[in-house]
């Protein structure tokens, strides 16, 4: 038998030399399958029997290996048999050469592991040679990386501000909603065309700047206008930083927008207003400032230093240290000032005389108010002065024409009264005492002062319409015949056409015209009732009907005073005003009034 020739074992089975060559290589598998670092398992294909274990195996499952070798590895795997299948479907479905199973531990921990497994013939028998490595932590960290993105992406997705990432060539390769909702596109219009495009052409220039600034490593914040879809102009605040690739080189750019439209137009308009406001300011007539509690200037403009006689308002402000004593004449003028303002917080039609630069006076009106911080502290007043001084020099003109005119009125109704008097001296004195006794009825019953004289004006001259009457028929000293005394009755509506065209700011005319009607509507010439009838009428017919009653007259005697008070007392709220009648009963028998023969 050659050094070839092969050997045969006793049993005739297998030559000798295979089965130590079979011996030697299952050796050296068992060798490096204990001592490997890679947890292994020997699995039976057809029962799932765990046949053997490494120490690796042993370390990370936590059983002994006899123990180990006793289990199915369906008990160390968590998932179902339908659950099995699936992976292994997933598995076929994506190429893999692995699955990926929970195994539990002996501790209960359950960890993720990915198992390669390859059939592998001993001994005449198929065994799946399974390499396992554990990939929780790796599941771990990529669950967590997939969270963060899923979180990151969130952020993006549904952040307000925009959102736009570009590549190298600045063309889109993501935009956000938010950042397609401000141009007025959907989010795949936008995706691969360059920035630039959706820019207006002002502002194209230096966006080339910053593109070749970002080019650089550059980051920038910085305003910028894009055009939307539908045309309009949007402005955003950019905030741009460039990205890199594996080998550091530019490779795009990430920026964030903020849409600041709103803000840009807000600006626009505040600055027109203060543009606006402020063309007011130094082109107002009155003087407008700002001052100090302590009495220093802070602002002022034109007008305030035109007024006081400096050159210009940086003159008056620099020269003024002291408004109290340098501006205003009277001191305590400002101390009032000061006090109402600290107790209103502002000051209404304030008038005060102050000096001009030269030494001069003149007189203004100051409306102001005091500014104040959150903790109520006055800051300082700011106000508006108004030179009056030729309006107060206007207006003492004007009450001097108007004493004047009220002494030229009073001279007419004295001649009127006078021309009465030289026809029935019995009609002139009924007058005054007429007209003393409305005035005291007309001040009892608290009108106002213009009223009263109108009322004492009125009475003076209420029967200047029986000028118009025969003097024989004013004179006739027995009863008048029907016709004689419808002629009487007459004077008063001759009185009113005397006087209507009389220029008056008392309604004279219309006074003679009522001063016979009644309450109740029984008097003449109109038989006017109630509130027809002017207020200064129904005082007037009082004094006139007692005057009348308690006076002699060419056709009969005085009936006496106390008869007319009978008169208008038993008759008040019928015949006569009731306010009225109560003041002039007041008059007479609490107040002592008597009738005198004073004349206007």
């Amino acid at each position: 038998m050659t050094s070839k020739e092969t050997r045969v074992d006793k049993k005739g089975d297998l030559p000798k030399q295979a089965e130590e060559d079979l011996s030697a290589s299952e050796e050296r598998f068992r060798i490096t399958f204990q001592g490997h670092d890679a947890i292994m398992l020997l699995i039976d294909q057809e029962t799932g029997t765990i046949q053997d274990a490494n120490r690796a195996a042993v370390r990370f499952y936590g059983y002994s290996k006899e123990l180990l070798c006793q289990m199915t590895i369906q008990e160390i795997n968590t998932l179902s048999a339908e659950e099995v299948a699936h992976q292994r479907t997933l598995a076929i479905e994506k190429r893999r050469n692995y699955f990926i199973f929970p195994h539990r531990l002996a501790d209960g921990e359950v960890k993720t592991v990915e198992v390669h497994s390859s059939p592998i013939a001993i001994r005449g028998k198929t065994l799946l040679f399974s390499i396992i490595h554990d990939i929780s932590d790796r599941i771990q960290s990529e669950k967590a990386l997939e969270d963060s993105e899923k979180k990151y992406r969130m952020i993006v997705e549904t952040a307000k501000e925009g959102v736009w990432s570009m590549d190298g060539e600045y063309r889109t390769t993501f935009v956000n909603k938010s950042m397609a909702d401000m141009l007025g596109y959907e989010p795949d219009e936008m995706l691969g065309r360059r920035v630039d495009s959706f820019m207006v052409p002002e502002d194209l220039g230096d966006h080339s700047k910053k593109m070749e600034a970002r080019t650089h490593g550059q980051d920038s914040v910085y305003e910028r206008q894009f055009l939307r879809k539908n045309g309009e102009a949007l402005w955003t605040i950019v905030s741009a930083c460039p990205l890199q690739d594996e080998q550091g080189n530019f490779a795009g750019s990430f920026a964030m927008f903020t849409n600041i439209t709103d803000r840009k137009r807000a600006d626009s308009a505040l600055i027109a207003s203060e543009s606006k406001y402020r063309n007011i300011f130094e082109n107002a007539m009155e003087g407008i400032y700002q001052a100090t509690p302590e009495g220093r200037f802070i602002t002022a403009n034109a007008a305030m230093a035109r007024m006081a006689g400096y050159d210009s308002p940086e003159e008056l402000i620099d020269r003024i240290e002291d408004i109290g004593t340098q501006l205003y004449v009277h001191p305590e003028d400002r101390k009032r000032f000061l006090e109402i303002i600290k107790t209103k917080g502002m000051v209404d039609y304030f008038e005060v005389e102050f000096y001009k630069k030269n030494g001069s006076t003149f007189l203004v009106v100051i409306n102001a108010r005091a500014v104040k911080d959150e903790q109520e502290k006055t800051l300082y007043y700011e106000g508006i002065v108004e030179d009056i001084t030729l309006r107060k020099q206007a207006e003492q003109k004007l009450l001097h024409s108007l004493d004047n005119l009220r002494k030229s009125f009073s001279t007419t109704i004295q001649v009127l009264v006078s021309a009465v008097e030289t026809r029935d001296p019995y009609t002139s004195g009924h007058q005054i005492r007429s007209a003393d006794l409305a005035r005291a009825i007309a001040t009892e019953m608290g009108l106002p002062m213009e009223r009263i004289d109108g009322i004492r004006m009125a009475g003076s001259i209420h029967e200047i319409g029986k000028m118009s009457v025969p003097a024989e028929i004013l004179v006739k000293p027995i009863k008048l015949s029907e016709i004689e005394y419808s002629l009487i009755k007459e004077h008063a509506k001759k009185g009113f056409e005397m006087l209507k065209d009389v220029e008056s700011h008392w309604p004279l005319a219309e006074i003679v015209y009522q001063h016979h009607e009644r309450m109740d509507g029984s008097g003449y010439p109109r038989g006017l009732k109630g509130e027809e009838i002017l207020m200064e009428v129904r005082i007037l017919a009082v004094a006139d009907v007692v005057e009348a009653m308690a006076s002699h007259r060419p056709y009969r005697p005085a009936i006496g005073l106390d008869a007319a008070l009978a008169e208008i007392e038993n008759n008040r709220g019928m015949l006569y005003d009731a306010d009225a009648v109560e003041a002039c009963l007041r008059l007479f028998r609490e107040k002592g009034f008597q009738f005198e023969g004073t004349r206007l």
